[in-house]
């Protein structure tokens, strides 16, 4: 690309300016498709939607795009953050502006920051959510919340919103109309398999794999010796280094695991548990539909791999894509996958916590500021008695003089601390 794609960097939202999960990317061939590689600011080296230390602040990554090493910016996102991402690919004309229905009706429904991909076809929506369980992606419309990376061009979309929005309700509706109404999806395919739509569509299923058939050891051996294998080493001797924490390390050595078993659920378990990473939390149930955290990891792991191995394309091309840490061909660099459920209701109750906390904070605040201005009332009626020695309640025959002054000072700053006092409790 001749020049960076970020038109208006003081558009993007503080929400997203604020925190450290920033990437740079290049635009480069792979397989004959242009693909947006994730590089690390200032070092030029790629970098892992899974591995903070190749992340940056949003300053770093913005001046590297000045280098010729890097094309724009990219947003990670992670589990420690309410951050979702809605990426709507092939609905809108670059030439024109026109936009199609379904986008319109998505991005108004959402009424968050919104801006047109680095194409020009899309749109990037984002907001504060959890995504709900099941499939992230269905045809051109495709939601991320973590081990990935959204690109951030800053053209902000006129009429909506500057601001990350909270949008729950919505982002739960579109997701069961756009995503998980399985419904809608079988009569399209249906209506490929006869004929009758002309449009060329990818169908897209969560669990779409190949027929691998490795042994264990002969798979294991293959996953060594990738490009990527010391990376793989490291995961399965339990080495969870780069990782925010244990469970982020088993999402990414499940990730390898899928790429080579072609999303063998029964295999990428049996292999598991062979790993150092194995723990007895794998085995305990942690969802509503009784699924326990290793099935769930399993299944996501598989949902977020876009590419598996496929031996008859032979060994030379086997290890070129890490589904654990690169964006897949074909798909814009926006693409993330969650990797846990159960961390939503964390991050929920965070969220809670949070307007909680806020409240509080508000009403200690204007509290202090009846303190203050209590405590100025009190000086300067401290003051004002100083000047009117003459007071019968500042003096008596018996005492007069230097300690009427120590008393009334006393008798003051006995109410002020009694005031603060009582709010304390």
């Amino acid at each position: 690309m001749s020049e960076p794609i970020v038109n208006e960097p003081e558009a993007i939202p503080e929400t997203l300016c604020e925190r450290e999960q920033w990437v740079c990317w290049r635009e480069e061939d792979r397989d004959g498709k242009p693909t947006k590689i994730p590089v690390t600011p200032g070092a030029g080296g790629f970098a892992s939607s899974t591995e903070s230390d190749t992340w940056s602040d949003f300053e770093t990554a913005l001046e590297y795009t000045e280098t010729e090493h890097a094309d724009g910016v990219g947003f990670v996102f992670t589990d420690d953050d309410p951050i979702v991402g809605v990426d709507l690919d092939d609905c809108r004309d670059p030439e024109t502006g026109d936009v199609d229905d379904a986008a319109r009706d998505i991005i108004d429904r959402l009424d968050s920051y919104t801006e047109v991909s680095p194409s020009g076809t899309g749109f990037h929506v984002l907001i504060k959510g959890e995504l709900p369980e099941g499939r992230n992606r269905r045809g051109s419309v495709e939601l991320y919340d973590t081990a990935r990376f959204f690109t951030v061009t800053g053209d902000h979309v006129e009429r909506q919103p500057n601001r990350v929005a909270r949008r729950q309700d919505a982002l739960t509706a579109i997701h069961r109309e756009y995503v998980q109404d399985t419904e809608r999806a079988t009569a399209s395919e249906s209506e490929q398999r006869d004929g009758t739509d002309d449009q060329s569509t990818e169908t897209d299923t969560v669990d779409a794999g190949v027929d691998v058939d490795l042994e264990d050891e002969e798979l294991l051996e293959k996953a060594r010796n990738a490009s990527n294998g010391e990376k793989f080493e490291r995961l399965w001797n339990g080495d969870t280094g780069g990782y925010d924490s244990h469970s982020e390390a088993d999402m990414a050595l499940c990730c390898l695991l899928a790429f080579w078993t072609g999303g063998d659920q029964t295999q990428m378990d049996q292999l598991f548990r062979q790993s150092e990473l194995h723990r007895e939390k794998w085995d305990e149930v942690h969802y509503a539909d009784g699924s326990t955290y290793g099935e769930k990891t399993i299944e996501r792991s598989i949902a977020t791999t876009s590419e598996f191995y496929e031996p008859d394309a032979g060994d030379d091309t086997a290890d070129a894509h890490d589904p654990a840490a690169d964006s897949s061909p074909g798909v814009d660099a926006g693409d993330s996958e969650r990797s846990r459920a159960y961390l939503a209701e964390k991050n929920r109750l965070l969220g809670e916590r949070i307007d909680e906390l806020e409240a509080t904070l508000a009403e200690k605040t204007e509290r202090i500021d009846t303190l203050e201005a209590e405590v100025e009332r009190l000086t300067e009626e401290l003051a004002t008695r100083d000047r009117e020695p003459g007071d019968p309640q500042e003096s008596t025959p018996a005492d007069t003089g230097e300690g009427d002054n120590e008393s009334e000072t006393a008798s003051v700053w006995g109410r002020t601390k009694r005031l603060f006092g009582s709010d304390s409790k």
